[in-house]
């Protein structure tokens, strides 16, 4: 693709140089703060994700509100203006709002002074160079507790072309972007496919065994099941464990329903991104031994939780349990993340609002397990290792190409919004903007994690 026939310097730090038609402004000139504020709170509710921008989130349940709190005092969005969560805009939640609603006091609302594209800016404010803008212009000790406040954002500079120029760009991309995200939805759903088949043959392996026994037997709980297999309370199996840290030294880790636990730092940056911040001191948390089980007892219904193969630490607020009996700790990590368990904890969970739930110890202690003896339980996670591979292969390729298409797009937002690609004579198609580079499923865990933070 080509470039302008002419560029001028920009002297910003975080673009060298710009088309030569093209303008800097400082955002003041640009934009204005709205302090409007809902007086009833019976908007519709939206919420800002990085990754899917603006969108309504009509139940409060979902994202951890309990249901009598009101939203008198929410910041009201009207379409076009520009919402900020001030704590993650150096992560790119930045977006401009394609509806009338309200959202959490605690993010910035920002409205146009001229006659600008809205959508363009969504585009540029999203950008890795602006990000990093961002971040360098926050305030705050660590980087998950930065924030963009408005007076900083408003000293900072945008650059921006024409206005025609600015639709064509905004046309080229949502079309560009659409294709792409087209791509990536379909290898989404690749995985999606997989990780169904792997849940299945799990789900058969630690109810049913791998191999035809002579005799079955019906339970209440776990339906058909081997008859020379034991069903256990909870409470003989396994011990809460009460340790804490005295320094907070030891290695912290992370819990999630996607990998069960493990070391922070060994997280990928979506992984890091979707977790909770730790607090500044890691003193008074909980110490894990390797093979206890370490869960998250507020999302304990959704399988965030695992058997962990590490020494650590984890939040006070998470749970830690002991194995009592001579087992596979592997089959007990598998059973416990089938969809029947999962439900179980689901039923067993208290709480008024859905986000708050929480599955306690006295609950969680009080279910039953399902413990074949043990040469059957080697037997099963030796055919659950070995029949995955193959899933957990495909499942990683797909991942890299999705990277690779994400990488793409991000390099052509970002050349075409900083005017390092012409695109003004290139037609673009009728087409349907789609913005689907997550699913519903990591939209709404990214949503509990703002939240929560």
């Amino acid at each position: 693709m080509k470039r302008y026939e002419a560029y001028k310097p920009s002297n910003l730090p975080w673009v060298a140089e710009i088309p030569s038609g093209w303008k800097i402004s400082k955002n003041s000139q640009l934009f204005r703060e709205s302090s409007e504020l809902s007086e009833k709170g019976e908007e519709p509710l939206l919420s800002l994700s990085q990754y899917t921008g603006i969108s309504y989130k009509s139940n409060a349940a979902k994202i951890g509100m309990r249901e009598a709190d009101s939203k008198i005092g929410y910041r009201v969005i009207h379409e076009d203006d520009i919402v900020m969560n001030i704590m993650l805009a150096w992560n790119g939640s930045t977006a401009v709002s394609p509806f009338d609603g309200i959202i959490s006091p605690a993010y910035a609302v920002y409205r146009q002074r001229t006659a600008l594209n809205p959508k363009y800016f969504h585009y540029l404010f999203r950008i890795p160079a602006i990000c990093s803008y961002f971040e360098s212009n926050s305030t705050g000790l660590i980087k998950s507790r930065l924030r963009l406040y408005s007076d900083s954002f408003m000293r900072l500079f945008s650059i921006f072309p024409p206005r025609e120029e600015q639709d064509q760009i905004v046309r080229y991309l949502d079309w560009q972007v659409s294709k792409i995200n087209r791509l990536i939805a379909a290898k989404r759903e690749k995985i999606a496919l997989f990780e169904e088949l792997k849940t299945h043959q799990t789900t058969d392996a630690v109810l049913h065994g791998v191999k035809q026994y002579k005799k079955y037997i019906e339970t209440q709980e776990f339906g058909r099941i081997p008859a020379h297999w034991q069903i256990y309370q909870n409470k003989r199996l396994f011990r809460e464990r009460v340790e804490h840290s005295k320094m907070g030294a030891e290695t912290l880790l992370s819990v999630s329903k996607h990998y069960g636990v493990k070391p922070s730092a060994d997280l990928t940056e979506d992984e890091q991104f979707a977790t909770i911040k730790p607090a500044l001191s890691l003193a008074g948390y909980k110490v894990v031994h390797k093979n206890d089980l370490v869960m998250n007892i507020m999302r304990a219904r959704n399988g965030s939780y695992g058997i962990s193969a590490y020494n650590g630490i984890v939040s006070p607020a998470y749970c830690i349990y002991y194995v009592t009996k001579n087992c596979n700790v592997k089959y007990l990590h598998y059973f416990l993340r089938t969809p029947h368990v999962k439900s179980l904890f689901e039923t067993y969970s208290s709480g008024i609002a859905e986000h708050r739930r929480r599955l306690y110890p006295e609950d969680f202690l009080r279910l039953a397990s399902v413990l074949p003896p043990i040469e059957d339980q080697n037997e099963i996670v030796e055919y659950i290792e070995q029949s995955l591979v193959k899933y957990d292969e495909a499942i990683a390729n797909l991942k890299r190409q999705i990277a690779c298409l994400q990488d793409m797009k991000t390099r052509l937002i970002s050349d075409v919004v900083t005017g390092q690609i012409d695109v003004r004579s290139i037609k673009v198609p009728d087409n349907e903007y789609i913005n689907n580079e997550i699913t519903e499923e990591e939209f709404e865990e990214e949503s509990e994690n703002n939240e929560e933070e």
